[in-house]
């Protein structure tokens, strides 16, 4: 449960130590906000601190992304370009306009996605189209999912349209951040993954955990994204392990609107469970004073051990005693029925 893994003890020291990352922790937290909220296209508020946020993360070290998006050892860096449009505002996504000595300068459009959707293949078509548009420079679209989606739900790689006769077609890249090992962040190295190490293949050890935290904890630029680093242990570790790794007060996940959201989608989750569970119960006392009634009508006064008996009976159960209590000619006999 998001919400029990994230209830964090505070400690005042750690909060001392911590309280000058606060400002940075948010703006990444805010970044996170977006990606979970990423099927939302109008312009709000927080839209400026969250792509401050997913800008961080690339340009920690935009040369080893854009090389490693594209699987092209030559190809670096020059800018990271803004990728709002008109009428439209994508959070989660990160433009860089790169460059190789083969291709030239060209654009790589990062979008990075909580979990894949069914709209996601029309999203990249519309959003590589736009900006391909606004900077008259070939796109190389690049989807980036950091959780994986229900088993139900197929992911691709290209959309694809065919209408009266005229198609329309657009690639991308995906990468599934589950299937990446984990090693290849400390290797290549790619900064920009440490926060997503324990969700990343054989990153889920609290070892692995460890060592990203050391490698963000040794460098000023890096350990902002302790707090990242945290909400994804949290998916694969328990939370006392989590404090324990971590030895720092998390209470700025609790003060962000990320957090508030969850909150909210674990109460609804709680009230329709809630529901659901009420629902049941009274359609099994709905059955059982129904079954009383029957048996009380054909044999007078029902002997409470016999009342009490039908109290864990489920729905299914009770109609089918109901039959037995119209067709028996005793209340014996529907008690030795009962029994079987």
């Amino acid at each position: 449960m998001l919400i029990h893994n994230l209830t964090y003890i505070n400690v005042g020291a750690a909060r001392r130590r911590h309280r000058n990352k606060k400002e940075s922790s948010n703006e990444i937290l805010q970044f996170l906000w977006c990606i979970i909220n990423s099927d939302k296209h109008i312009k709000h508020p927080v839209a400026k601190a969250a792509d401050t946020g997913s800008k961080r993360l690339i340009s920690l070290a935009p040369d080893a992304w854009v090389q490693w998006v594209t699987q092209r050892p030559e190809v670096v860096a020059k800018e990271i370009l803004g990728s709002e449009f008109q009428w439209i505002s994508r959070e989660t996504d990160v433009l860089v306009k790169a460059y190789s000595a083969t291709h030239g300068d060209f654009l790589v459009l990062n979008e990075l996605q909580l979990r894949y959707t069914a709209h996601m293949p029309l999203r990249m078509r519309a959003y590589a189209a736009l900006a391909q548009e606004r900077y008259r420079l070939p796109t190389y679209p690049v989807l980036v999912n950091i959780l994986p989606p229900p088993s139900t739900l197929t992911i691709v790689n290209s959309y694809e349209q065919e209408f009266l006769g005229l198609r329309a077609i657009q690639d991308y890249r995906v990468i599934n951040l589950w299937e990446i090992d984990a090693e290849i962040v400390f290797q290549q190295p790619l900064p920009s993954l440490l926060p997503f190490v324990p969700i990343l293949r054989g990153g889920g050890e609290a070892s692995v955990v460890q060592r990203a935290l050391q490698v963000l904890r040794a460098d000023a630029q890096l350990n902002q994204l302790e707090s990242l680093l945290a909400f994804f242990a949290s998916f694969v570790l328990d939370t006392p392990l989590v404090q324990q790794i971590m030895r720092w007060d998390m209470a700025v996940l609790r003060e962000s609107p990320w957090y508030q959201e969850i909150l909210a989608e674990g109460e609804q989750r709680g009230l329709q469970q809630g529901l659901q569970q009420g629902l049941q119960q009274g359609l099994q006392q709905g059955a059982r004073q129904h079954l009383i009634r029957i048996l009380q009508r054909r044999f007078g006064e029902i002997p409470h051990e016999v009342e009490a008996r039908l109290e864990g009976e489920s729905v299914e159960q009770l109609e089918n005693l109901m039959d037995s209590a119209i067709a028996v000619n005793s209340l014996e006999e529907f008690v030795s029925i009962f029994s079987k």
